[in-house]
């Protein structure tokens, strides 16, 4: 649906030149929900721009539905985004018009008859919520009641793509919860595409599929949301998956085990789905011996299945905690060493 092949981006030239993007690849397959985190610089934002034109690659190619961007003609492209809805950071309504006139008006712009237009904004109106502000004006909306009207603007044309640009990040944790299950809502019933960049974790945590990490205009990683979170691979994605599921050892848990004697190994587990509910450390304790101490755990969910990890000390002799780690592998539950306590 959505492919980026190497695509570089640079603005400026000479020593003032800037490359947001350095040949990024990555691909959005229809019906999916894939998010782009990055902090802010990142390239996010030109790399979400890029696909509806707002920016044009310096190098590489754009594909959207088939279709090279950077070899159309203008009116190629302008065919091409009536296919794609965008919804902003802030919203980007039109203070001076009404909610109706402001979701119409891309109908408007496209010559749509009035008719149609009315039936397709009553429509969207009653698929947010927002049937009975039709007749209100921007000002008079809440933030979230607000990007519910930008998010009915972008479907007025009925897209098969849409782009999220920061589009929670200035709501307030309830209702991001709620404009995500909006998000979530349309990608199934509409079967749109969506295509979300965000700084938060916790936004792709709730609602995407597939995730891509940038920094500094390269994809650093990149992979299901589970993959990414169970086992991220560079630094900036385990401090972002840090955020949403604390699985370091807190300062205080090394305090109490300063003054052990010997040493002893100190490892963190990963659960995910039914493992979360095996008696797992009641059984390697009886099964080997072995005296299991449980530093920090954490179990949240990631799109309804259960998903965790722990951070235990073992102590034993070497024989049984490599028994101990060969059976836990066994059993498909992710285990690896962290630190080693010396007392």
């Amino acid at each position: 649906m959505i492919k980026f092949q190497n695509v570089t981006k640079i603005y400026g030239g000479g020593q003032g030149q800037v490359k947001a993007l350095d040949g990024v690849s990555l691909e959005v397959k229809k019906g999916e929900i894939y998010g782009v985190i990055g902090f802010s610089g990142a390239g996010k934002s030109s790399l979400i721009r890029c696909v509806n034109n707002l920016e044009r690659p310096s190098a590489g190619k754009v594909i959207v539905d088939g279709h090279d961007l950077t070899g159309l003609t203008p009116k190629q492209i302008r065919s091409i985004k009536k296919g794609i809805g965008m919804v902003f950071q802030h919203f980007n309504l039109l203070n001076s018009k009404t909610v109706f006139a402001n979701v119409a008006m891309p109908l408007k712009l496209l010559k749509v008859p009035k008719e149609q237009i009315k039936a397709r904004v009553d429509e969207l109106l009653d698929f947010v919520g927002l049937s009975d502000k039709a007749a209100a004006y921007p000002d008079q909306l809440s933030g979230g009641q607000k990007q519910r009207i930008g998010i009915a603007r972008a479907l007025a044309t009925q897209p098969s793509i849409l782009l999220c640009d920061e589009a929670t990040s200035a709501l307030d944790p309830q209702t991001t919860s709620s404009i995500l299950q909006l998000l979530k809502r349309i990608n199934k019933e509409y079967g749109i595409t969506i295509l979300i960049i965000t700084h938060e974790m916790a936004v792709i945590r709730e609602i995407c599929d597939k995730v891509a990490v940038m920094e500094k205009g390269r994809m650093i990683e990149e992979g299901t949301v589970f993959e990414v979170f169970s086992s991220p691979k560079t630094e900036t994605a385990r401090n972002f998956v840090g955020t949403v599921i604390h699985d370091h050892i807190p300062a205080h848990v090394h305090e109490l085990t300063e003054d052990r004697s010997g040493s002893h190994p100190i490892y963190k587990i990963n659960f995910i789905g039914k493992s979360t509910g095996q008696p797992l450390i009641s059984d390697i304790s009886k099964r080997f011996g072995l005296d299991v101490n449980v530093l920090f755990g954490n179990i949240t969910e990631l799109q309804g299945t259960p998903f965790g990890n722990m951070i235990v000390e073992f102590r034993g002799t070497d024989t049984e905690i490599q028994k101990t780690l060969a059976y836990i592998r066994e059993k498909e539950i992710k285990i690896k060493e962290v630190a080693r306590h010396a007392g």
